[in-house]
């Protein structure tokens, strides 16, 4: 898909198309091994170095000398990319300007990019033989570092080191930079910058964020144009609105304009013009205009807010060549999936009850809490794995509770993020019940322990939660009861 650029149909009704300069577009990153997901994820991207948009139409690209002929259509702006696709899957978010069926050879190709006229306008690998970069094990693209140097120079090309954010047909990451500067590229001196900062890079759903673009180098910026585009799915659009690098603080008069494309979410058009004779443009750096969205989803997962093709800057003559950085956002995993298959057995000591469960993918830590005698749950640990051995003054019951059923939840933690619980129930059911000092042998010992602690709950200082045999958070008659039931027994393994 393409949009008709602001800069297209300027020749006057029935003057004939001149043949375009060379190096006035060139081809300048080529996907030629696919990505990961698929060998066919092809893609080639042309850069328009000049200060002018360039109609396509009737262009073409041949390849391996004419054995394939890509047509062109639609129209590259000023220091924009053009992007030409296998499939619309090949790049997501989708950045194609147009689809062909592509048949990049791995072991190598020559493409030759010409005007309507049949002028040469580019050469890649003219020679034919192995691409100059890229590599088909790791599925980098090729691309170009000088716009201005001859694209047969094979010193002219390099391995891109990724960047771009740009997802494959299945989701594998694409090391390349499809419709954006190259990782790999020589800045052209003098050429202003667009960019996107966002106000919180990591914002959580829920959060408003604001996306300010501003311009550095400009020289006589007269007006500018931006098409943003940006996922629905997550980010909703509130509202933009200018800043004070053009209107010079409100000094000069302009006209801003923002709207969805068709008011449609995921295509933003924004727009300033000043509105004043004599026709006088400003340079420097500064503010250009601030964005708000609304984060709505996408916890864990990167979006991109790019500019797209038809963005441009113009001076009081024109379009003018601009490279444009994008904004990147990373989504906060704000909630924790729940432990599963949660587990709780006697542990290989007596006297312990061990807990597991099933690790939770993206989990840091976990928590474990333990049910007191008066039904509040207590934190008893936070181990980093999904295990935990409970020896915290566990004792196998007496006579009026046969054994103490412990109750157990326990929940996976991600930052300040705490999962739900997943609850269950354990006991001891080894030893001798009124053995509160764990001699195997129910004695003088314990008696004389159980005095001392006679009438103590869990609230006082120094309470022995080994002698409580009963869990019920006092030491009292019921106890006593038990240790009476089995003095002068021993415990037979």
């Amino acid at each position: 898909m393409w949009t008709m650029s602001l800069f297209q149909g300027l020749l006057p009704m029935g003057k004939m198309a001149l043949a375009a300069s060379p190096g006035e577009v060139v081809i300048n990153e080529i996907a030629w091994a696919g990505s990961a997901d698929s060998g066919t994820d092809e893609w080639i991207e042309l850069y328009n170095p000049t200060g002018s948009a360039v109609d396509l139409t009737g262009w073409t690209i041949e390849d391996d000398a004419g054995a394939s002929v890509y047509a062109l259509s639609g129209t590259i702006g000023a220091g924009g990319f053009y992007v030409i696709e296998d499939s619309e899957a090949a790049v997501q978010p989708d950045v194609a300007d147009l689809i062909v069926n592509l048949s990049l050879a791995n072991s190598g190709d020559s493409l030759v990019l010409k005007d309507d006229v049949g002028a040469v306008i580019d050469t890649v690998n003219g020679s034919g033989g192995a691409w100059f970069a890229g590599d088909s094990a790791t599925f980098t693209s090729m691309e170009r570092i000088d716009a201005l140097t001859s694209g047969d120079d094979a010193g002219n090309w390099a391995n891109g080191s990724g960047g771009g954010g740009k997802t494959a047909s299945g989701g594998a990451v694409i090391v390349g930079t499809p419709g954006q500067v190259n990782s790999v590229s020589n800045p052209l001196i003098g050429m202003p910058m667009v960019s996107m900062n966002v106000s919180n890079p990591t914002p959580e759903v829920g959060e408003q964020l604001t996306v300010s673009v501003d311009v550095t180098d400009a020289v006589d910026l007269f007006s500018y144009g931006f098409e943003v585009d940006y996922d629905p799915v997550i980010l909703s659009f509130v509202s933009a609105n200018a800043d004070s690098f053009l209107s010079e603080a409100g000094s000069v008069a302009t006209t801003f304009q923002s709207g969805l494309e068709d008011g449609s979410p995921g295509t933003l058009l924004v727009a300033e013009a000043r509105t004043i004779d004599p026709k006088v443009g400003t340079s420097g750096s500064g503010k250009l205009l601030t964005m708000t969205f609304d984060v709505l989803a996408g916890e864990g997962q990167t979006t991109d807010i790019v500019f797209a093709s038809e963005s441009f800057l113009a001076d009081t003559n024109g379009a003018v060549s601009a490279s444009f950085a994008d904004g990147q956002i990373s989504i906060q995993q704000t909630s924790v999936d729940p432990v599963m298959n949660v587990s709780a057995i006697e542990g290989a000591a007596r006297y312990t009850i061990q807990l597991s469960w099933d690790p939770v993918v993206g989990a840091e830590s976990y928590n474990v809490y333990r049910k007191d005698a008066h039904g509040n749950w207590v934190l008893i640990g936070s181990p980093t794995s999904a295990l935990f051995l409970d020896a915290d003054g566990v004792t196998n019951g007496g006579d009026i509770v046969p054994f103490v059923q412990y109750e157990y939840q326990v929940t996976a933690v991600s930052g300040v993020n705490e999962s739900g619980p997943a609850f269950v129930n354990g006991m001891e059911t080894r030893g001798l019940t009124g053995d509160n000092d764990r001699s195997d042998r129910v004695d003088g010992v314990d008696l004389d322990r159980l005095a001392r602690h006679f009438a103590e709950t869990d609230a006082d200082a120094g309470f022995e939660a080994l002698v409580d045999t009963t869990y019920d958070g006092m030491i009292d008659g019921n106890d006593l009861i038990d240790l009476g039931a089995n003095f002068a027994l021993t415990y037979q393994s």
